[in-house]
């Protein structure tokens, strides 16, 4: 029992060595309701495993379903997500991204958790780092919703993608001057309006007059046929008919089409 003491002593003190940060109550408050809901596991992710990206659709392919789960939840449109995510991210090939899961170029700020230190706008600055890129779009989400200077965007239409961009350039979220105009650019390109669209129910996902639109799922491990239907909203039935399986096996890196 002694010795137990003992341990929970130098445990106390070991954590003293820290930095103090002092906020005041209601600071304190909102960061514990904000810690929570980074820690707390996105919705309709089930594993952290990254496939092989090679280029922007493939980033797409992958993430699109993520962010489409944050435009359900937060109310940001799902084409500024990805298009953000793609830009800040170099479409997940950043040493950011690569080495801290930061798909967004969030700064530690009043961040609380891991960090890392990057050369941004200026040397060796502190950026946010987390444990996989679900949660960097999760805390992206928290992290325009949380803050006073980013809240005239949710009084936009949420499929004005345009004045989103803008909007967030206005607030300050990049220092670059053409910001807004990027993501805009990107968006359009590579028609990320569409699953804006699909959330907003004002296109189906079997809508076949978007002929370059087919999204697809890499099969990462731990993937079933179950988890990638919830993650799209898609039956299974119509997963084995789409894909022409005769069974519920799936291998690693398999690519399964998930619209047509």
């Amino acid at each position: 029992m002694i010795k137990f003491r003992i341990l929970i002593v130098l445990l106390i003190f070991s954590c003293g060595t820290k930095k103090i940060i002092i906020n005041s109550p209601a600071e304190i408050e909102n960061n514990k309701k904000v810690d929570k809901k980074v820690n707390a596991k996105p919705s309709k992710t089930n594993n952290s495993t990254l496939p092989v990206i090679n280029n922007v659709n493939d980033y797409i392919d992958y993430f699109s379903g993520v962010a489409m789960d944050e435009m359900r939840t937060y109310k940001i449109p799902a084409s500024i997500t990805l298009a953000q995510g793609i830009l800040e991210s170099g479409s997940g090939k950043g040493r950011l991204s690569v080495e801290a899961n930061n798909h967004f170029g969030i700064k530690c700020h009043d961040w609380k958790g891991p960090k890392i230190f990057h050369d941004d706008d200026e040397a060796q600055e502190c950026f946010r780092k987390y444990s996989a890129p679900e949660y960097s779009y999760r805390d992206h989400s928290i992290f325009l919703t949380s803050r006073s200077r980013y809240s005239d965007l949710f009084d936009l239409s949420i499929s004005d993608y345009k004045n989103w961009a803008k909007g967030l350039k206005k607030a300050g979220y990049a220092t670059d001057k053409n910001y807004h105009n990027k993501l805009i650019n990107l968006i359009e390109n590579y028609k990320l309006f569409i699953y804006d669209e699909i959330v907003l129910k004002k296109r189906s996902r079997k809508n076949k007059s978007v002929r370059d639109y087919t999204l697809k799922h890499e099969v990462v491990k731990g993937d079933t046929l179950y988890s990638i239907s919830k993650k799209y909203k898609i039956s299974i039935k119509e997963l084995l008919k789409i894909n022409k399986l005769k069974d519920r096996t799936l291998t690693i890196g398999q690519l399964l089409i998930i619209d047509k």
